[in-house]
């Protein structure tokens, strides 16, 4: 009796307890509810790790890969005159001079195309801008295919390096406005895998076909882009706003991010910036402020080092280094064997460059090109000044070559064009942009002109030597002073900088399995 007492005074003390919580919690879950809908926004930017972020839409990644089969093109164009030097040679009689100027016209005439670029992407758009790039390769590739002397072949080369410069900027541009900052990293990397694809292809055919016909299969590369241009991909929806297009601007958003996506705040956020851009004056002075300078400097080294690494004198003169190596090697086969690890590599940044951050991959990349290039100035100092002969070990210059091409690939190569984009100050961009990509390729120029001429005068393991100098005071001065900028998104791109790189230093990679 006691316990059946007990047990009946227990349950009613039981059931009260466990009935008080159960009225009071869903009327806190009811209101959350309710209340979810005005405090969506600010939840989803406050708890990243319990909220999921917004995945790359199909629209995007179509976008990005129609954009970058301009890349691919950009890609063939640079590696044209590696395979065709032979063909070249024996068909105009030329010797180091005339090839030097061959490859050096393409870096000079794109100085000038990084100039006209700004006003171009500015009030032709981005995507007219694209479009106007592809037809200048286009015509290109018919003044080569019909060339009966060398100054023709100097008009198509200048023609060519007029559209990449434009394409340096308007590219870039393009994929920043229309690409979210969670897979700017892997989608913003796509150019790069699609143009060492281009160089790639290049380098394939150029074991078969000679200098005409290569100029053909490159004619024939500029027309699938065309169909994505007239059919598919949008403009920018930030140059919509900036020319007052605000139905388009809002289409343009709803397709890149999905039907199903509240674009409302992205563009009140666009309107919001445009309006801040319009009220503030840009002119060279702001560079000098010092929130301005410091990225400036940062992306200026960052573009001096990856052309001082030597990667354009590789990958014009590949054949030619090759010949000169003394290897039994053919120089065809070694050469595309370089093109196929390019792009081998590029597709390993891409798994990378949101998983590692930034600064560990430009790190990584200062390692293993200063590896290759250090051992490859070696093989031919033994060859050059000891008088060696080293025919035994002619596999060693491919083998130093695919490590520093591999190296270059994972991290000089796309991260700082991508830093770039995100780690200059939006009221100085335009102005860094044109100055650094000028440069850029003043120092391209530089290096391709130079190249066969001085390896001739000093032999090829100075230059090499003085490549692997310049690599490794690159990766020194990269851990000292660049800073991570993965995940980081162009509203945090535009605040100031202490609290910009407070933000980069607790960034996450975006989640690989949301791709």
């Amino acid at each position: 009796m006691n316990i059946e007492n007990t047990a009946k005074q227990e349950n009613p003390r039981e059931s009260p307890e466990l009935e008080e919580p159960k009225p009071k919690n869903p009327p806190k879950i009811q209101e959350n509810i309710r209340s979810e809908p005005t405090e969506a926004p600010i939840r989803v930017t406050d708890q990243p790790e319990n909220e999921p972020k917004i995945i790359c839409t199909f629209s995007q990644l179509f976008t990005a890969t129609a954009v970058s089969l301009l890349s691919l093109v950009i890609g063939y164009a640079t590696a044209y005159s590696s395979p065709s030097d032979a063909s070249l040679r024996k068909e105009f009689y030329l010797g180091n001079s005339e090839m030097s100027l061959i490859g050096g016209l393409m870096p000079l005439s794109a100085v000038f195309g990084v100039l006209m670029g700004g006003f171009l992407i500015e009030y032709c758009g981005r995507k007219g801008t694209m479009f106007v790039i592809d037809i200048t390769f286009l015509i290109s590739w018919l003044i080569i295919y019909y060339s009966s002397n060398l100054y023709q072949l100097y008009v198509s080369r200048c023609l060519v390096g007029g559209g990449i410069g434009v394409a340096t900027l308007a590219l870039p541009v393009y994929l920043v406005e229309t690409i979210q900052p969670e897979v700017r990293g892997i989608l913003g990397l796509l150019p790069m895998t699609f143009g060492n694809i281009g160089i790639f292809v290049c380098f394939v055919y150029g074991i078969f076909v000679n200098w005409r016909n290569l100029a053909l299969i490159g004619l024939v590369l500029t027309l699938p882009f065309l169909i994505f241009f007239i059919w598919i991909i949008p403009e920018t929806p930030a140059w919509y706003i900036a020319h007052d297009k605000l139905g388009k601007c809002k289409k343009a958003l709803v397709w890149l991010r999905g039907e199903n996506q509240d674009v409302t705040k992205e563009l009140n956020d666009l309107i919001r910036k445009n309006n801040e851009q319009k009220s503030r004056e840009t002119n060279i002075s702001l560079l000098f402020k010092t929130p301005n300078l410091k990225p400036l400097i940062i992306v200026l080294g960052l573009m001096f080092f990856q052309q001082f690494s030597g990667i354009n004198a590789v990958i014009f003169y590949t054949t030619s280094i090759f010949r000169a190596s003394g290897s039994n090697m053919s120089a065809s086969i070694c050469t595309t064997i370089i093109g196929a690890v390019n792009l081998i590599s590029s597709f390993i940044a891409n798994g990378l460059i949101d998983r590692l951050g930034r600064r560990v991959l430009l790190q990584l990349s200062s390692i293993l090109m200063t590896l290759g290039l250090g051992c490859l100035g070696f093989y031919y100092y033994v060859k050059e000044i000891l008088l060696i002969d080293v025919s035994e070990y002619g596999f060693l210059p491919l083998t130093n070559l695919i490590i520093f091409v591999a190296g270059f690939s994972i991290g000089f190569g796309p991260i700082p064009w991508l830093m770039m984009g995100e780690l200059v100050p939006v009221e100085v961009k335009s102005i860094v942009v044109s100055i650094v990509t000028s440069i850029n390729w003043a120092c391209t120029f530089v290096i391709t002109l130079t190249f066969l001429c001085v390896a001739q005068m000093f032999g090829y393991f100075a230059i090499f030597w003085f490549f692997c100098c310049m690599v490794l005071t690159g990766g020194v001065l990269t851990w000292l002073v660049v800073p991570e900028t993965r995940g980081t998104g162009i509203s945090d791109i535009a605040r100031p900088r202490s609290r910009f790189l407070r933000s980069t230093a607790h960034s996450k990679p975006f989640p690989s399995t949301n791709m």
